[in-house]
């Protein structure tokens, strides 16, 4: 039995998580799976499986956007340098590209002020293209779901189709990530795990990010619903493009390099130990890349080792002073020490 195992058990006893679904592969090979605890739907306590669908929160940015807006480089279409106005011709900022939407460098605000589930005839895309920037782009990086939800509203321009419709096309079906997409079916409900108690009634089965919500369900930010199964192939993608044959795997490659103080194109890198401390811990190989979700889910991704580690939970069905960002780091650091101990070097010829 893994030390991480154990671990996941003991937050669930300790109501620390609800539970969630914890998988791990090396080199192209299920190393461990396994589902954890329970969440309540507002009248019993259902148990999670291997097969639970969790609001993928903002993993909706590598999961979905990221390669719809690769697609679209791929063919043709677009360039990340571009500026964003060349598509958004309301966007009022010439000199953010892009590329810095993608980065999180744009210089846009973290996000916009907050409204409850409830409002009404909200027009979130507006309340975006007016908001203005904080610091010249390029120059910081301010993690911001403004700049995604207008990479989604690119991708929707540019090839013509609703973003959720173009990245199932292009990307989901080829790859065979069948338990993934936005706005789950009525049918699905009792396989998706609900999430945080908002006036007394749990969100089940929609988005839990209420700016994705106001959009309809679907955002370059958030709205993602998936399995564990699902991010795992989606892992290997990324591991092995060349197999897909989806994108070229140079482009994936360009993702995770020459990182701006820990951000690469989509993804959070891990090239700086000094820097900000990394969701996947300290003991990952240099080059490592992945996101989180605000729900309480995550996937990173080791080339060296040919590790990807899932793990989904919905940790905001406590609350959202949840411990779970702590808690990923120790898991990820414990997995590393399970998977690729480091030899004792008095033992090492």
């Amino acid at each position: 039995m893994y030390r991480f195992d154990v671990m996941v058990d003991e937050w669930v006893h300790e109501h620390k998580i609800p539970g969630g679904v914890l998988s791990v592969t090396v080199a192209n090979r299920l190393q461990f799976q396994k589902a954890y605890g329970s969440y309540s739907d507002g009248l019993v306590n259902v148990p999670i499986g291997l097969d639970t669908i969790f609001d993928l929160a903002s993993l909706t940015k590598v999961v979905s956007t990221l390669p719809a807006m690769l697609v679209l480089v791929a063919q043709g279409k677009l360039k990340l340098d571009d500026p964003v106005s060349t598509y958004i011709a309301e966007f009022a900022h010439p000199d953010i590209t892009v590329k810095h939407l993608l980065m999180h460098t744009s210089g846009l605000r973290a996000d916009l002020p907050y409204k409850n589930r409830a409002a009404q005839g909200r027009n979130v895309l507006s309340e975006v293209l007016q908001q203005e920037s904080v610091a010249p782009p390029g120059t910081e990086v301010t993690y911001s779901d403004l700049g995604m939800i207008l990479a989604g509203e690119i991708i929707a321009r540019v090839s013509g189709e609703p973003l959720d419709r173009f990245v199932r096309r292009t990307v989901f079906e080829p790859l065979g990530m069948t338990g993934v997409g936005f706005n789950p079916d009525a049918s699905l409900k009792p396989r998706i795990a609900a999430t945080e108690l908002v006036d007394g009634v749990y969100v089940h089965g929609k988005v839990h990010d209420e700016k994705c919500l106001h959009l309809g369900g679907v955002s370059g930010s958030a709205g993602l619903f998936g399995t564990a199964e699902d991010l795992a192939r989606y892992a290997q993608f990324w591991l092995h493009p060349e197999k897909a044959a989806i994108l070229p795997p140079e482009l994936l490659r360009t993702c995770v390099q020459q990182p701006f103080r820990s951000r690469g194109i989509g993804w959070e890198v891990l090239h700086d130990e000094n820097s900000v401390p990394a969701s996947c811990g300290a003991t990952w190989s240099k080059g490592s890349f992945g996101h989180t979700g605000f729900t309480g889910t995550s996937l990173w991704i080791d080339p060296v080792r040919e590790l990807s580690v899932v793990f989904l939970t919905n940790a905001v069905h406590f609350g959202r002073n949840n411990p779970v960002r702590h808690l990923r780091r120790t898991l990820h650091d414990e997995i590393a020490a399970a998977l690729f101990p480091i030899k004792d070097e008095a033992q090492s010829p």
